[in-house]
């Protein structure tokens, strides 16, 4: 377990990432949902993370039903704020923004301290708890002024209160997260796809800065949303058709992974959480058998003939920290 900054919380070096039981592009049943996450509770994963933007609140929910049967002081749980959830009359379904569910709601975008307040009340509803361990303040790219002068503020009293042990934000880009570091105490900073074996573009300035300042970092997207997983033609990038070229970096990637006796997904999962300013690396999993695979591929050992041949073949950076060695 690792703690997150100089809060009292822990997380688990594999976090799970909730947006896919909040049928994330296509329907998860609610048995696969339940056994995905009694899968990672007995992989040793403890620390789950979600936001009611996945689903429309259908993952809180399905996280807190599942959760429910474990001691709540034994796990740690994280939501987000910033989309606030209003009930929608408009029918439909959500798939315009990524979610398999009915519309139900509409997402108002709200920082403001009292959006805050009443998102994670509303989260706390779904979730079935008294309480959440981290929220962060999800997304506000086109929200930096609000964010920061009524969003983060809301979040520190938040913290000084007792409400929440941690504090952060999570972004798909890492220069807005990098203000965050230097210019607030939060505690965490949750950077999806913005640091793995094909965008390295957080070893920069955000992942020095949190080092520097000891605030911690939990990777998502460590797959870059499935290209790194299964490098296929139909494989994804950021939630789009991987072009082309990103296709090709990441089959040479894969073979190279196979030649020294590994697997990409255990090369692109062991890069992420390398970094010493990474506390936690979060995956998405539809079904139980996903979660094991991934708890497999964490555990592996990457030989370290591996990243040497990455950075000859100007894969890797060379600055880029990569884990400890072990023989090829």
């Amino acid at each position: 377990m690792n703690r997150l900054g100089d809060s009292p919380v822990e997380v688990s070096e594999l976090a799970f990432g909730g947006a896919v039981i909040g049928n994330l592009y296509t329907e998860v049943t609610e048995e696969q949902a339940y056994e995905a996450v009694s899968a990672a509770w007995a992989e040793g994963i403890r620390y789950f993370d979600t936001a009611p933007h996945y689903g429309l609140g259908l993952s809180e929910r399905r996280l807190g039903a599942a959760l429910r049967e474990h001691p709540r002081a034994d796990y740690t749980i994280s939501t987000k704020v910033g989309r606030r959830l209003e009930p929608s009359d408009e029918g439909g379904d959500d798939l315009a923004n990524g979610f398999a569910v009915p519309a139900t709601h509409r997402r108002v975008w709200d920082f403001s301290a009292d959006g805050v307040r009443r998102t994670l009340e509303a989260a706390l509803e779904r979730l079935g708890l008294d309480r959440v361990d981290v929220v962060y303040l999800h997304d506000p790219d086109d929200h930096a002024e609000q964010a920061f002068r009524e969003g983060y503020p809301a979040l520190e009293r938040l913290r000084s209160e007792g409400v929440v042990g941690a504090i952060g934000a999570g972004m798909n880009q890492a220069e807005m997260l990098t203000r965050f570091v230097r210019d607030t105490d939060v505690d965490v900073v949750l950077c999806a796809g913005r640091y793995t074996l094909l965008d390295q573009r957080a070893l920069t300035e955000l992942l020095p800065a949190a080092e520097e300042r000891g605030t911690s970092v939990v990777i998502g997207g460590a797959f870059n949303s499935g290209l790194l997983a299964d490098p296929q033609p139909q494989a994804t990038y950021n939630y789009a058709t991987a072009p082309g070229e990103l296709l090709d970096r990441a089959l040479r990637l894969k073979t190279i992974a196979e030649r020294h006796g590994s697997t990409l997904r255990a090369a692109a999962l062991a890069f992420c959480a390398a970094h010493p300013a990474v506390a936690s690396v979060l995956v998405g999993a539809r079904s139980a058998d996903e979660v094991r695979d991934a708890a497999r591929q964490f555990a592996a050992k990457v030989p370290s003939g591996l990243w040497q041949e990455l950075r000859a073949e100007r894969l890797l950076p060379a600055e880029a920290p990569v884990p400890a060695e072990e023989p090829s």
